[in-house]
């Protein structure tokens, strides 16, 4: 019984939260996922922006507007499906 409630709990984690993945997640998709939930963590974090700004030399406006930037598409561009897929 412990197991299939260990298994019922992890699928309504996956349905209701996109980053914890599920069985048919790709690696492209879970790195993306990733990224981006690392730079909303930087983003929030207003110490660790005045840190980048100052390494970077950039104003924190232009720092978060990068990251920001950055969360369109942090891995590139999707790999293309093959056809039979």
């Amino acid at each position: 019984m412990d197991r299939y409630n260990f298994q019922s709990q992890l699928e309504h984690l996956q349905s209701k939260y996109i980053g914890t993945g599920h069985s048919d997640t790709t690696k492209f998709e879970w790195l993306v996922n990733q990224h981006r939930d690392s730079f909303a963590s930087y983003i929030g974090h207003y110490p660790l922006m005045d840190y980048f700004a100052l390494a970077e030399n950039e104003t924190k406006a232009r720092v978060t507007f990068n990251l920001l930037e950055k969360m369109l598409q942090p891995c590139g561009p999707p790999p293309e499906k093959p056809d039979w897929m």
